[in-house]
């Protein structure tokens, strides 16, 4: 991805974080899906002995994400599931800075994501868009535009209504 020349540094309580792990059902598809619309590298993969993905880790932008094959096993036992496997569902959203969410949105759709809120400026100071992933993963990619005062941010929220 290019560099926005008006996008401003993330803010320095995002720059370390929880490195979310998830699990989806081809989780080969979902690698190349990740670098198809986000630009994901594959860092590493661990092949499962009776094939699938034991473990992979990959970086959208200074991000990085694990992610595995769910197996049915798991999924039966209340432990490791694929969004399939919870009826489509996730309790789970991921949130990644990226320095032109426009270009990934549109990168992101032409891959197959599905885009539930196009790239919008928001009241908190960044350009967001939030999608759905193929294998059913929420995620919200944003470009930061300003740094917003908790004051200002107040206001602003009750300016939307």
């Amino acid at each position: 991805m290019t560099e926005r020349a008006d996008a401003v540094e993330i803010p320095v309580r995002y720059h370390h974080a929880v490195i979310p792990h998830i699990m989806v059902d081809d989780a080969a598809a979902a690698i190349d899906f990740y670098q198809r619309a986000f630009g994901a590298r594959e860092d590493f993969r661990i092949d499962a002995p009776g094939g699938g993905v034991l473990h992979a880790e990959i970086t959208i932008g200074r991000s990085v994400l694990m992610l595995g094959d769910a197996s049915v096993e798991e999924a039966e036992a209340g432990s490791f599931a694929a969004p399939a496997a919870l009826g489509g569902g996730t309790s789970v959203t991921l949130h990644v800075f990226v320095s032109d969410v426009d270009a990934l949105a549109e990168r992101a759709e032409a891959a197959g994501a599905e885009i539930l809120q196009p790239p919008t400026n928001m009241f908190h100071g960044d350009r967001t868009v939030v999608l759905k992933d193929p294998s059913g993963h929420m995620w919200v990619f944003l470009t930061h535009m300003e740094d917003v005062s908790d004051e200002e941010l107040r206001r602003r929220l009750a300016a939307a209504g």
